[in-house]
């Protein structure tokens, strides 16, 4: 969650829902859509309420056309997503995938419009699948920023979902294998791990004045998506606001109790927070460089649960777990310094026409798993190593498409 910077968009506040990470760039032939069975949440609390004031929920469905080509006389099923260049007209896509947004705000209920086409259908584009099927995977994705009609908001806001460039930074092998690494030593003295990922974002850009009240500038906001049952029945199972609470704060043993539960809640799990366990574990790993700090974490508290007091903190604020920004930065403490997510670029399988370069500030968080703590764009797109061999497994695993990351 952050004021949107783009030239001209100071008035809005984008927020970001990723979902599939780790993906790499050469993952065919089926890539990466989302779950039709499910569904994804934004959620957005005024006046410091632990719940909602305002939803914003995205349904998806697949379009298969079962394209087919003449081998030996026979129409035969093709089995990969397209069969010719990518263009936004899909001639020889195979597979694509659409989706509504449906909003819950007040009174003021219903599904947003889209305004580039009318109707409330928007699509999602093709993942990239590489150059030579989309030599300009930028421009192709830039059809599919939507301005949108929002119910109850006087003014539109725009919607993209796509694959976009991971914007997180981690070595994670070592930080989850006892944390080894040297704590002390320099910041890039490891690679990024995530370097040549992609992950899918639900990227939304509202306007300020939809959000706030003129008597509480702070808002907050957390992702959440269900499954739906084979008996129509929703069932949540992840939850994420402010980052890295289910990795590193939540015990082993509530984690899946945090994913299907609601801020309003969060009493059940503050011994988490005031009595953490992760700073024990650093100072049995590293003894007196990792000192134990003392207990209750009231810190802990404010950040996660409260906000800070004359930062973020609502006047009246009910303790909840999500994160939470003030109108006039509507905006994170610490960002990377990045461009607008509507025009971030991805890993693409093979280089790119432009060669690209990251510039980060230095940052502890990861836009929550609806990343919703930073942006994480892209300052420009790093070419890569032509791969010169690689192999198309012949099933492909599917990760868990309705976790947030």
């Amino acid at each position: 969650m952050f004021r949107s910077y783009e030239t001209g968009r100071s008035n809005y506040v984008t927020f970001i829902a990723n979902y599939i990470p780790l993906q790499d760039p050469g993952g065919g032939p089926n890539f990466y859509d989302l779950d039709t069975h499910a569904r994804y949440q934004i959620h957005i609390a005024k006046n410091g309420h632990a719940g909602a004031d305002l939803k914003f929920s995205f349904n998806f469905r697949t379009a298969d056309k079962r394209l087919a080509v003449d081998a030996g006389g026979k129409q035969v099923a093709v089995p990969l997503i397209n069969i010719g260049e990518v263009t936004p007209a899909g001639t020889d896509v195979n597979v694509m995938q659409s989706y509504t947004v449906e909003v819950e705000n007040g009174a003021a209920n219903g599904f947003a419009e889209n305004l580039a086409t009318g109707g409330t259908v928007f699509w999602k584009p093709l993942d990239n699948v590489g150059n030579r099927s989309i030599p300009d995977y930028a421009s192709y994705a830039g059809n599919y920023v939507y301005p949108l009609a929002i119910p109850g908001c006087s003014s539109p806001g725009r919607v993209f979902v796509g694959q976009r460039k991971e914007g997180f930074v981690a070595n994670l092998g070592e930080v989850f294998d006892l944390v080894n690494l040297n704590p002390a030593g320099a910041r890039d003295a490891q690679p990024n791990a995530l370097f040549d990922k992609n992950v899918t974002s639900l990227a939304l850009e509202v306007p300020i004045k939809c959000v706030t009240s003129s008597a509480e500038p702070v808002i907050g906001a957390y992702t959440t998506s269900e499954v739906i049952e084979g008996d129509g029945a929703r069932r949540q199972v992840s939850r994420l606001g402010m980052p890295l609470v289910n990795e590193l704060v939540i015990g082993l043993a509530d984690k899946d109790k945090f994913n299907a539960s609601s801020p309003e809640g969060d009493a059940q799990f503050l011994t988490y927070v005031t009595n953490p366990t992760l700073p024990v574990l650093l100072h049995t790993l590293f003894g007196g460089a990792a000192l134990e700090p003392g207990t209750p974490r009231d810190d802990l508290v404010a950040v996660f649960l409260t906000g800070v007091k004359g930062l973020n903190q609502p006047a009246n604020v009910t303790p909840s777990e999500m994160l939470r920004s003030t109108r006039p930065r509507l905006r994170p403490l610490l960002l990377r310094k990045t461009t607008s997510v509507f025009s971030a670029e991805t890993r693409p399988d093979f280089p790119t026409a432009a060669g690209l370069t990251t510039t980060w500030w230095t940052s502890r968080c990861a836009l929550p798993r609806v990343r919703c703590a930073e942006p994480w764009g892209i300052a420009a797109a790093r070419k890569r190593t032509p791969t010169t061999a690689r192999l198309i497994p012949t099933r492909h695993a599917r990760p868990d498409r309705t976790r947030s990351t």
